[in-house]
């Protein structure tokens, strides 16, 4: 999921604003998914302009990336606000990752190579082994979307990032409140799913990520006051 640096991106480097828009819009996704902004915070086109020595264009820009990738909501004739969903929301959210993401997945497995597969298991290990929560969101996102990474750069691909994008938050405060000695059988779901990817199983595969995902959203539905 990582995007093409300015650098790499030919279309970027050949257009100042782009190469603007694209530093801004990395350093705000930076700060969103890493809890430094917090749902519901106004985003202010005039604050970034000056935080990062830019026109208003390249701005605008930058909140349409983001806006796009299901960080930012935009609120005609009002302004911007990083997303922030209700209890209810992120419940409809998660049931809806619970039918697509098994899908990406049993596309993505017959593409994914042993050094792949290494990586993912090296990640369930280190998130097993610390207990740091900012470790445990960071390495938890980077294996289920490392495991997808074999399948088509489409449609589906895009609609799972947006949805994890718009929930990054709320498992930063479920594994906050909860901490991480307390998701003990998340780690080992993640062994149980690497597993049946290295297997090449995509039936147990689909089952055992919808036992995961569904077992998350039931826990989320019992802390209310995180959505308040």
């Amino acid at each position: 999921m990582t995007a093409l640096s300015d650098a790499a991106n030919p279309a970027t480097a050949a257009n100042p604003v782009n190469v603007a828009s694209h530093r801004i819009a990395d350093s705000l996704r930076h700060e969103i998914l890493g809890g430094q902004l917090a749902p519901g915070t106004r985003i202010r086109q005039e604050d970034l302009a000056e935080r990062f020595g830019a026109s208003r264009i390249p701005v605008r820009e930058a909140i349409r990336m983001l806006h796009a990738d299901g960080l930012i909501t935009m609120v005609a004739n009002s302004g911007a606000w990083v997303s922030r969903l209700t209890l209810a929301e992120c419940v409809e959210v998660y049931s809806i990752r619970e039918r697509l993401e098994p899908l990406l997945l049993r596309m993505s497995m017959p593409n994914l190579s042993a050094e792949t597969i290494d990586h993912l298991d090296a990640l369930a290990d280190g998130m097993a082994a610390n207990t740091d929560v900012d470790y445990f969101v960071e390495h938890d996102r980077e294996l289920h979307l490392s495991s997808y990474s074999g399948a088509p750069r489409g449609a589906l691909w895009d609609i799972i990032h947006r949805l994890w994008n718009t929930t990054q938050h709320y498992r930063r405060a479920y594994a906050t409140l909860v901490g991480v000695e307390g998701i003990g059988v998340t780690h080992m779901e993640h062994h149980l799913l690497v597993d049946c990817i290295r297997r090449q199983d995509p039936d147990d595969a689909e089952r055992m990520l919808v036992t995961h995902i569904r077992r998350t959203r039931l826990e989320l539905e019992r802390h209310p006051e995180l959505f308040a």
